[in-house]
């Protein structure tokens, strides 16, 4: 980024000199693009009312970093697992919080570190109307995260071999900390509400503070300490508001909450991939009926039928098998279907972005099926291969 965007990247001393800084994000109309802990380029987009304008501001997006990309001979690539380089060999970018999270990470689990460099996603934000809307958008969500997990996997590859996984970048969040990871089965108890996502935040383990420009680490302390000022690092001190929301930041369920809700359970993909999930989503939990009967599906199930869901379809993806004979493949055509139907009801032909999704359903192939397909044939069992196969190309805007 300093090299692409040199007047962000240099800012003025008292004296007037000019200093260069490192950069690590930048934000425009409400965007932002930020480097994830790997060098992931993470594109946070403004908020918008319809999936036509999800479509332009990420094609505009994809365009502009591949045209400053291909000017240093460098690409993009739209994958959930980086299939060919180990942790070791991914810089680490130059963010206080990095740090302290790559330090703790080892300490909590086994796969963190893989998680942050190593890994990306797609996900997409969704609003809410009132605590009962969230409620029952963040319950049917969260249930059916796994079908979004099998629908993009994206992930199938590890040091460029073969990992014998659809989702290897899902399957990571199974031990990266189960402090701050997991399905969150409480949230489908009768009581689930703001108090009580606010009262599990308040028991997740502090990673940090911002202070005078610092990343302070607390890593392992106790938020409730903070909270009532007994917290040793900084005795006396209680939270601001700003405290509240960036220790928000640094819990990592499947679904997410904080003044919207984030639906992280899709392996980063192609540039119809990402606008295919919005609309996945989108007509899922913004039309009633469709909500139902997205509903009428999971809120049967056990917690044991969940948590067993969530950790199979990251090997088995759409060929993961209740114990009654009912696949994951049977279930996701239903719920494209009912996305389908919830987007019609928009009467804004957004519809045609679930084209990615249909043809996974009717084939029964998910990309990662597809891209292990091409490493047995083509590729002569070369992973890496993925690379240049899921690069971005420029896209008419």
């Amino acid at each position: 980024m300093n090299e692409k965007c040199p007047i962000i990247g240099s800012c003025t001393n008292a004296d007037g000199t000019v200093r260069t800084v490192n950069i690590i994000g930048a934000t425009k109309n409400g965007m932002n693009v930020t480097l994830e802990p790997g060098g992931q380029f993470e594109l946070s987009g403004a908020p918008l009312d319809t999936l036509h304008e999800t479509v332009e501001e990420t094609r505009a997006h994809i365009k502009q970093v591949c045209e400053l990309a291909a000017e240093k001979g460098y690409g993009f690539s739209g994958i959930g697992f980086d299939p060919k380089h180990s942790v070791e060999e991914v810089p680490m970018m130059p963010k206080g919080r990095y740090n302290i999270m790559k330090n703790y990470m080892p300490k909590v689990g086994t796969t963190g570190l893989d998680m942050m460099f190593r890994t990306c996603t797609i996900q997409v934000n969704v609003d809410f109307s009132s605590e009962a809307d969230m409620v029952k958008k963040f319950q049917t969500s969260l249930a059916l995260q796994p079908l979004a997990t099998a629908l993009f996997a994206n992930s199938p590859f590890k040091d460029g071999k073969d990992c014998n996984m659809c989702s290897l970048r899902s399957d990571v969040w199974k031990d990266t900390d189960n402090d701050r990871c997991g399905t969150l089965q409480w949230a489908f108890d009768d009581d689930f509400g703001f108090e009580k996502y606010a009262e599990y935040m308040m028991d997740v383990p502090m990673y940090f503070i911002y202070r005078n420009g610092g990343y302070i680490d607390v890593t392992g302390l106790s938020f409730r300490d903070f909270m009532a000022g007994t917290l040793k690092i900084l005795p006396g001190e209680k939270p601001t508001i700003d405290d509240w929301e960036q220790h928000l930041t640094t819990s990592f369920p499947e679904v997410r909450l904080k003044k919207y809700m984030e639906m992280r359970g899709a392996d980063g993909g192609s540039e119809e991939m990402i606008t295919a999930l919005s609309a996945f989503w989108v007509g899922i939990l913004y039309d009633e009926k469709s909500l139902d009967d997205a509903w009428s599906i999971c809120k049967n199930w056990t917690s044991e039928e969940r948590e067993w869901l969530r950790n199979d379809v990251t090997a088995n993806g759409l060929r993961s098998t209740f114990a009654g004979g009912t696949t994951c493949l049977d279930l996701c055509k239903k719920c494209v279907q009912f996305a389908e139907d919830g987007l019609k009801n928009r009467n804004l032909g957004e519809e045609k972005y679930l084209a990615p999704l249909w043809n996974i359903v009717n084939t029964g192939k998910s990309q990662a099926d597809i891209l292990r397909e091409k490493l047995h044939s083509e590729w002569n069992g070369d992973a890496t291969m993925a690379i240049k196969a899921t690069q971005y190309k420029v896209q008419q805007v």
